[in-house]
């Protein structure tokens, strides 16, 4: 099996074209074994490029630890980067099928044909505590919530960007913090399809710090729509305004969250960094 290895941010994927190739029978079992660090390609998880009836391509995303998920933000930037610079379709423009629906993709495109840039509609966020899901409120948004995790009392705000996100805005992201409480947090009860977990220090209005524990994978260098609801929750806590940039461990990303049309805009860097052929051990 052909693969590529990409990252945006420092989110990294590997990712396998369905254009030209099979795909994957287990893609839940093959993303654990390929997406390991010390035996396999190693990455956040795996991404599966493949035809749409509907769209440019579709995306399918699977976490390290073989759960599937309906977005990622910096994912899905690097499928664009994929499907532009392998000719699966041209354009300036791409439309990408994933989980959480189609979303629309603008590219940058440098003096070398390839792909540098890319800017992701991300969509609206939902706020409405039952479809992030959360029963941390029985209704409505959860907004500086006060809850007790481990003895220990943090406020959340929790958004949706098509996948689940408990936000808290801290002094300092520390190890403690990220490594210690965003397990805890990623499959506490009251999340009941687990969740990603941000830790956010804010340094002025329009800049932040971010850290994430990313729901099925631990902590990862980026995360697009983490990076996007820590724009929502950063306006509706009154800590930033609707335009930020976002330092993450593997790179910064832009985002605004247009109110008035209520959709948020992300710009990032997408990198293809090797291809190389797979021999699954499991398949003899």
């Amino acid at each position: 099996m052909r693969f590529t290895k990409m990252h945006g941010a420092g989110n990294d994927y590997v990712y396998v074209n369905g254009f030209d190739q099979p795909i994957p029978a287990d893609p839940a079992g093959l993303a654990q074994r390929i997406a390991h660090r010390r035996f396999g390609v190693g990455g956040d998880g795996l991404i599966l490029i493949v035809p749409s009836d509907v769209a440019d391509a579709r995306m399918r995303m699977f976490n390290a630890d073989g759960s599937e998920s309906e977005m990622c933000g910096n994912g899905i930037r690097c499928v664009a980067k994929y499907v532009h610079d392998h000719a699966l379709a041209d354009g300036s423009s791409l439309r990408i099928e994933t989980g959480a629906g189609i979303l629309s993709l603008d590219l940058t495109v440098g003096t070398d044909g390839k792909v540098t840039e890319v800017t992701v509609d991300m969509g609206p966020p939902e706020l409405e505590a039952a479809r992030i899901p959360t029963t941390l409120a029985p209704s409505g948004p959860v907004i500086s919530l006060p809850i007790e995790i481990a003895g220990g009392k943090f406020e959340v705000t929790c958004v949706s960007m098509g996948n689940p996100h408990c936000i808290l805005f801290v002094e300092q992201a520390t190890d403690e913090l990220v490594l210690g409480i965003g397990p805890l947090i990623e499959c506490d009860p009251r999340f009941p399809k687990r969740t990603n977990v941000e830790f956010v220090e804010v340094l002025n209005r329009g800049e932040v710090r971010q850290r994430t524990w990313e729901r099925g994978s631990g902590e990862t260098w980026a995360c697009g729509t983490g990076a996007s609801a820590v724009c929502v929750a950063g306006v509706l806590t009154g800590r930033t305004d609707p335009e930020i940039l976002n330092h993450l461990l593997g790179g910064d990303l832009r985002l605004r969250w247009d109110q008035p049309a209520n959709r948020v805009w992300m710009t990032g860097g997408a990198t293809e960094v090797f291809s190389g052929t797979w021999d699954d051990p499991t398949e003899g």
